[in-house]
């Protein structure tokens, strides 16, 4: 790309850049937790159809995609779990195509008492954009469409097909992702803008969700030692689970990307429920787990390592020793992946002209980091041999109270994506 060229993608991503915020602040004040992710869809469908993109929105069907590598098990319905994408298709046909990937869903956003604004009435102040999603990842929607849209605005647009997804449930299972390449998206290279502070994710973890259904004997508290506690019984287990996790941390478990990480596969109990009455010895516990995978490591070992435990903890219990714990997946059953080891051309192709788009941007090498988490990324690289590039703005306090983006970030963000499109794919006229 000439110089002059580029001078012009930059400065056009400038100019588009006031409406991008009140894009981001219009689709931050959509309350998209999963199963309410419609009128944040609702908009961008609009959004996508205002611009003359082939609009695709769909509800998707588990029957669909359940017999696919990489579905992860749901427990709930489905009927409000809606895609959109919108595509671009080339004239010319002369670029590569692309994936410009993106998540609608958001978690909850807890005691609304301990944010200092409400979550979604979203605000600038002193150069971030607050508010929960702005961050994990509504500003990499608006990234990828701004760089479009900076295109289009001097006369440009993609040499090649470009397929833009806003999809739902990447923070439990992924299947938003999993059912666009079920319905037949596929591209040369698919870039996610997750807020990973401008640097190259070359390798994420796989992560397992599962839940521990525990009984125990219901007596009144009066009498307690004649029954069974099922809320006590989960502290052995749990007890158990982590030193599982410790194992799994060991050096000589760690996959090459994480050879540094001392801790890179968390565990955590995200949720405990149990009982029903202060008085009674409850007859009952459930506790929600997440557990971390690196990359390689197989899924099915691990669930039976993961049973395998549990059950001798179990059998070290007087009342779940003949009462055994159920196991129940659901949510996240996701293979790591890395972009480090996806030895394909097209791989290192698109790792070049991201970094080519990074450092006219920044002035700087883009750095290039292994993640303590998962993303959308797997779904392209694992099973549709599409390397994923995951690289998105400075975020703080995603999952948490008082989510923020920097809106400096966002812009050059959305400034080296516009770059990345018009090297990869190539441009032609309006």
């Amino acid at each position: 790309m000439d110089q002059q060229t580029q001078t012009r993608i930059l400065h056009a991503v400038d100019a588009v850049f006031d409406g991008e915020t009140e894009f981001l602040l219009e689709l931050s004040r959509h309350p998209s937790t999963r199963g309410n992710e419609q009128s944040a869809q609702d908009f961008m469908a609009s959004e996508l159809t205002g611009r003359g993109y082939a609009v695709d929105r769909w509800q998707i069907d588990v029957d669909e995609i359940s017999h696919l590598p990489g579905f992860s098990p749901v427990l709930g319905p489905y009927e409000d779990a809606v895609n959109v994408v919108g595509s671009h298709r080339s004239r010319t046909g002369k670029g590569r195509s692309l994936i410009l990937n993106g998540h609608i869903d958001v978690v909850p956003e807890g005691p609304l008492g301990m944010w200092d604004t409400p979550p979604y009435d979203p605000r600038v102040d002193d150069g971030w954009m607050y508010g929960r999603g702005t961050g994990d990842m509504k500003a990499g929607l608006a990234s990828n469409l701004f760089a479009l849209d900076a295109l289009r605005s001097i006369g440009a647009a993609p040499a090649a097909d470009v397929f833009y997804q806003s999809v739902v449930e990447e923070e439990c299972t992924g299947n938003g992702a999993l059912a666009c390449l079920q319905r037949g998206y596929r591209a040369d290279a698919a870039l996610i803008p997750e807020p990973f502070a401008e640097s190259l994710v070359t390798a994420q973890l796989g992560v397992i969700w599962f839940q521990v259904h525990l009984k125990g004997m219901p007596t009144h508290v009066a009498y307690a030692g004649s029954g069974s506690n099922a809320i006590e019984a989960a502290i052995p287990l749990i007890s158990a689970l982590h030193e599982m996790e410790a194992r799994w941390n060991r050096p000589e478990c760690r996959h090459h990307a994480y050879c540094t990480h001392d801790h890179a596969l968390n565990l955590n109990v995200g949720k405990i429920q149990g009982g029903d009455w202060t008085s009674s010895v409850p007859a009952w516990c459930v506790f929600d787990v997440r557990m971390g995978l690196f990359p390689e490591q197989d899924l099915e070992e691990a669930k039976r390592e993961i049973e395998a435990v549990l059950m001798e903890a179990a059998h070290t219990h007087s009342f779940l020793r003949n009462n055994a714990p159920e196991i129940v997946y659901h949510g996240f059953h996701a293979e790591g992946y890395a972009l480090a080891d996806h030895d394909v051309p097209n791989a290192h192709g698109a790792v070049s002209a991201l970094g080519q788009a990074h450092e006219a941007v920044t002035g700087k090498e883009l750095d290039k980091m292994a993640i303590t988490a998962t993303t959308d990324a797997r779904f392209f690289g694992l099973y549709a041999d599409t390397p994923a590039l995951v690289y998105g703005p400075v975020a703080e306090a995603i999952h948490g109270f008082n989510e923020r983006v920097d809106m400096e970030s966002v812009r050059r963000i959305t400034q080296a994506t516009a770059l990345f499109i018009a090297d990869w794919c190539g441009l032609e006229e309006v």
